[in-house]
């Protein structure tokens, strides 16, 4: 079946959104200049247009704690870059000239096993979102969003988690469930099923408290059980679990 790949035009007016930022911030120290303390997460961006590398590179250059060490132009680059510097995480283009980021990032974590990698992409498509997380990726940001959601999505998988934007992530689901059903021995409860939907979807203990009109402490009763009985340590491991053992669609169509 071939795959449908819906661009956003919107993508081109963030790029200027990001290069005017690049204007403004022209005072921004080089590499080799760049201040690092002990605390900041070193990243690497990855993408084959240099105006938005620029752009990104300045946009994450303005937080206090983030830094920006190299950038690279291909997967070729993406993997030697990683290798020399190190970082603590890459942002990577999907779709590169040659060699795509996703069929990169075997051999870019092989060189780099600490690095936790972002996905970049003007492609909102779902099978693009489930073959990065597959092979390895942390995150998933839209480039029209860029400006607005990658120094949140940074911070996050640095820290251990894993970033896909509530609506992203609830089309993805959404999509699996025609394909697949919840393996027949599910062992949650149907209440733990509705906190581990939204925990996929990036649904804060507080936020599933307000929906399901229950307590945090109880939410957080339920997600220990959840991860103990899918035997999951982290939130990257439980979105990585839902999107490959979707759950099937409630009554009410939810």
């Amino acid at each position: 079946m071939q795959t449908r790949l819906r661009p956003h035009t919107a993508a081109g007016a963030s790029l200027q959104a990001l290069d005017r930022g690049t204007q403004l911030a022209s005072s921004t120290p080089s590499f080799g200049e760049q201040r690092l303390t002990a605390r900041a997460v070193r990243v690497l961006v990855v993408d084959d247009h240099g105006l938005l590398r620029r752009g990104l590179r300045q946009l994450l250059d303005r937080e206090q704690g983030i830094a920006t060490v190299g950038e690279a132009a291909s997967a070729e680059e993406a993997i030697a870059e990683a290798h020399r510097l190190r970082p603590d995480v890459v942002v990577l283009d999907v779709l590169m000239p040659g060699r795509s980021g996703i069929e990169a990032l075997p051999a870019l974590l092989e060189v780099a096993p600490e690095a936790r990698v972002l996905m970049l992409s003007v492609y909102d498509d779902s099978d693009y979102v489930r073959e990065a997380f597959a092979a390895g990726a942390q995150g998933y940001v839209l480039k029209e969003a860029a400006d607005l959601e990658l120094i949140a999505a940074v911070r996050e998988v640095a820290e251990g988690g894993c970033y896909l934007h509530p609506s992203l992530g609830g089309r993805v689901l959404a999509e699996e469930t025609t394909l697949r059903s919840f393996p027949a021995t599910d062992p949650l409860s149907a209440r733990e099923r509705e906190v581990f939907r939204l925990l996929a979807l990036g649904y804060t203990n507080q936020e599933i408290a307000n929906t399901l009109e229950i307590s945090a402490r109880t939410v957080e009763t339920h997600r220990g059980r959840i991860m103990k009985k899918l035997r999951l340590r982290t939130r990257a491991e439980l979105v990585r679990h839902a999107l490959e053992h979707p759950l099937p669609l409630s009554n009410d169509g939810r």
